[in-house]
């Protein structure tokens, strides 16, 4: 399991996302359902795709009721089609409502992320190109959207801002340019202690002739180049430092991306940009 997605990270996930829809009671099932009413449902999705979000639902359910019981007939990551039944789930008929739609956001989005990235990869698979994600997420959701790249197919770029160093356009215009920005990164990392990959974007080719000067990186971004640009870079590069490819990268773009010879391709769109695959929890 990753680092970020910790049993602890979860749980409290879970807490901090009941707290925001249960507050001090989900009143409409606790005002119309019997205490002691013993009940059952099922999750059929209604679109085609990836699924995702699986373990994390029954984590949901027992988080809300230890008790109850799911049956779970697929995994994630398995493609799934219109009609598909995932999961079923019985008891305690208060705790089924009360975690059924933190349940189905989470499954929604995830599974839309999921099938995204697994579209993306696919695309790209004849090359030696590896689909990454980014920092583009949703507040307090990003455990859960990085996890649904993974079942994708997909990599995980960085999780945040405290575990790796990444030198975007803005951090090299306030350090003054490429090698100050290099230089400073260096100094600061020595007098932390810390140990830090670093990633240094660079807009034109100019930049990465500078960065290659320098040296003292891990891995260069080459941010809205064109295809040109890109097997040019590639070239320059070498097998000195990993290349990444980013900027407004998409399905009809990635491909011809890839066959340029990069390691990796940032696709922000991963995660900011996808439509929620379309499911329910219903009673039978």
């Amino acid at each position: 399991m990753f680092n970020y997605l910790s049993e602890e990270a979860i749980e409290n996930f879970i807490l901090s996302a009941l707290n925001e829809d249960v507050g001090d009671g989900d009143h409409s099932s606790l005002a119309s359902i019997p205490q002691a009413a013993i009940n059952r449902a099922r999750l059929i999705i209604k679109g085609d795709g990836i699924v995702a979000g699986i373990a994390l639902a029954a984590k949901i359910f027992h988080y809300v009721n230890p008790s109850l019981k799911v049956d779970v007939f697929m995994k994630d990551g398995e493609l799934v089609k219109y009609g598909d039944i995932v999961f079923s789930v019985e008891g305690d008929a208060r705790a089924i409502l009360t975690a059924e739609r933190l349940v189905l956001n989470c499954m929604q989005r995830m599974s839309g992320i999921a099938t995204f990235t697994r579209e993306l990869s696919s695309s790209i698979k004849h090359t030696g190109a590896k689909l990454l994600d980014t920092r583009k997420t949703t507040p307090n959701f990003r455990i859960m959207e990085k996890w649904a790249v993974i079942i994708g197919g997909g990599l995980n770029h960085r999780f945040g801002l405290f575990d790796m160093i990444i030198l975007k356009d803005n951090h090299v215009d306030y350090a003054g340019g490429i090698t100050k920005a290099i230089d400073a990164t260096h100094a600061y990392l020595q007098k932390t202690g810390r140990n830090l990959k670093i990633e240094i974007e660079t807009r034109n080719l100019d930049e990465v002739k500078e960065v290659l000067a320098r040296g003292g990186v891990n891995r260069i971004m080459l941010d809205n180049m064109t295809i040109e640009q890109l097997k040019e870079a590639v070239s320059l590069i070498g097998q000195r430092y990993e290349t990444e490819a980013s900027g407004g990268i998409n399905r009809t773009t990635i491909k011809e991306v890839a066959e340029t010879g990069v390691n990796y391709i940032s696709v922000g769109a991963l995660t900011h940009s996808v439509i929620s695959m379309d499911m329910s929890l219903k009673a039978y």
